[in-house]
């Protein structure tokens, strides 16, 4: 069976920043931004995106290129080691979990974009009397609203209608379903934004919200530092789609003229400032009604929004505007999700692409509707354990580009580069293979409860070991590094 490619450069760059964008960065990441001291962890954050999340999506895409396969596959292949496979077979796990939860957000999502449309229109039941218009009820109570409604058969009911929206546009195949949809997706996202940003600025005390994401205090960054770390680190990967193989399924579809560089910091840019923008929307709307951001937890993005749209004149269309820039948002997040485990499916056991999509529709109906009917299961999964898997595997995906791949990396990242590109691989190679992995074997430790000051030995530890392999291995030619 013929493996599918992308059509066109802008459109592999589209799908990319969708998945990266979605709902990480306008639901996540004001969430995590909040709960984290504002501007301190938004410092973080574009450091850590910077200096781990750009070298980690060129380690994704250099093994996603090279192998043209899944990254059970591409692991597999590339090392002749069926244990590296099952290392490769982690990312179909992080992919059923990352929709497991995802699929619930993105069924609020529809359900306030729906009631939204319902309150315009006038339609029962939003009626207070008959013939007589009224709001969307999320205006008079928006977090009694929330409460009400995020968990339970309801909830799982709209879990259910997104995730077959994403089924129908992963069917489709690369071209004509996932490309084609983000082609579209995108720019309307990133527009509807930028008018939604524009109006929030508007709003009264939105210069409050503005100092609270974009300003710091350098002394209490300094004391709260390994604390926000963490938590960024797990933002940065969450909303670049690192560590759970996505980059690398995306790349296995690239032709070899593409400089992986350019594309890799394209996306990152375009990423972050998609998650800046969204804050620009979210903290001002927040703080003109006087809410404290750091209490909202996930509902934090309905509860202001749904708040400040019931203050305004024709509120009802921005609300629809918005709830449905952010369905789009989540549709392109959600694709890319999907299409993780659908591509091991066609490539490892020679599924058509219907049947996997079916199968995995079936899988993922299942474990979301746990996590729509049980709210400790949805914390979890949303928290911790997807912070975890995402990390370790982007540990796993560094390490084995580093050490398994070495130099035939450094073949595959400058085919297609420029100048600048070629004179930096090395120096990323080294990154890869000993800083990066080293950093996230601290940040494994803080996210599991390690006290920074116990963890910061044994990662000092790894780091000595890699340090010292990788300088025996530049003396030596044959080396893999």
């Amino acid at each position: 069976m013929a493996r599918e490619t992308w059509a066109t450069r802008v459109g592999f760059i589209l799908a990319a920043v969708g998945s990266a964008v979605g709902l990480g960065n306008i639901w996540r990441f004001p969430w995590m931004t909040a709960e984290n001291g504002g501007g301190a962890f938004l410092v973080v954050y574009l450091l850590v995106v910077l200096a781990v999340g750009v070298p980690g999506l060129l380690g994704e895409f250099v093994i996603g290129r090279r192998a043209k396969r899944n990254p059970a596959g591409a692991l597999r292949s590339l090392s002749g080691s069926k244990r590296w496979g099952y290392v490769g077979a982690l990312s179909v796990v992080t992919a059923v979990a990352l929709l497991s939860f995802y699929s619930v957000v993105g069924g609020w999502i529809l359900r306030y974009f729906a009631v939204s449309v319902a309150g315009l229109l006038g339609s029962a039941p939003y009626f207070d009397a008959p013939g007589a218009y009224s709001r969307a009820p999320y205006f008079d109570a928006p977090g009694a609203y929330f409460d009400a409604v995020a968990y339970g058969p309801e909830a799982a009911a709209f879990h259910l209608v997104f995730l077959l929206s994403t089924a129908a546009l992963v069917g489709g195949g690369v071209r004509r379903g996932i490309e084609l949809g983000t082609k579209v997706m995108m720019p309307a996202v990133v527009a509807l934004l930028v008018g939604l940003a524009a109006w929030a600025g508007t709003q009264p005390n939105a210069a409050a919200g503005y100092e609270f994401f974009l300003s710091f205090d350098l002394a209490t960054l300094r004391s709260n530092f390994f604390a926000v770390l963490a938590p960024a680190a797990g933002q940065a990967l969450f909303t670049l789609s690192l560590g759970a193989g996505t980059m690398v399924t995306y790349a296995s579809y690239l032709g070899e003229d593409r400089s992986l560089a350019f594309d890799g910091t394209v996306i990152a840019v375009c990423n972050t400032a998609v998650g800046v923008l969204a804050g620009l929307v979210v903290f001002p709307l927040l703080f003109s009604q006087g809410i404290d951001p750091g209490t909202g937890g996930p509902g934090a993005l309905f509860v202001g929004i749904a708040g400040a749209f019931a203050r305004l004149p024709g509120g009802g269309m921005l609300a629809v505007v918005f709830f449905g820039v952010v369905a789009l948002a989540a549709l392109s997040s959600s694709i890319s999700m999907l299409e993780i485990p659908v591509a091991f499916l066609v490539d490892e056991f020679g599924l058509s692409r219907r049947s996997a999509v079916t199968g995995l529709v079936g899988v993922v109906a299942l474990t979301g509707t746990v996590t729509a009917l049980v709210p400790p299961a949805f914390d979890v999964v949303a928290g911790i354990l997807v912070d975890l898997l995402l990390t370790a595997g982007l540990t796993a995906f560094l390490l084995f580009t580093g050490w398994v791949l070495g130099r035939e990396a450094l073949v595959e990242y400058r085919a297609g580069a420029g100048g600048l590109a070629n004179a930096l691989g090395t120096p990323w190679l080294l990154a890869v293979g000993v800083l990066i992995p080293t950093f996230l074997v601290f940040t494994l430790l803080t996210t599991v409860g390690v006290d920074a000051r116990v963890g910061f030995w044994p990662t000092a530890g790894v780091a000595v070991v890699l340090a010292a392999i990788a300088f025996l291995g530049l003396r030596r030619p044959e080396s893999v590094v």
